[in-house]
């Protein structure tokens, strides 16, 4: 699986972080930052961390990819 983030859309709300803290962060400036390489597929036991991320984000700053093992 791997989560795309349009970063001209995000606001900063925050939803992502709390719902999937081992993958992102806001920074003090309202930033969306990855905590993983955006390029490779998020890790498998973060699955249900990205798609909670995916489904919170208010503005649809995220979206998840299913890709083949």
């Amino acid at each position: 699986m791997k989560v795309s983030v349009i970063r001209a859309r995000c606001e900063g709300h925050g939803l992502c972080e709390d719902a999937a803290p081992d993958l992102f962060r806001v920074d003090d400036d309202g930033e969306l930052v990855s905590l993983f390489d955006e390029e490779q597929p998020v890790p498998e036991e973060f699955r249900d961390q990205a798609v909670k991320a995916v489904r919170v984000c208010p503005i649809a700053a995220l979206s998840v990819t299913d890709r083949p093992a």
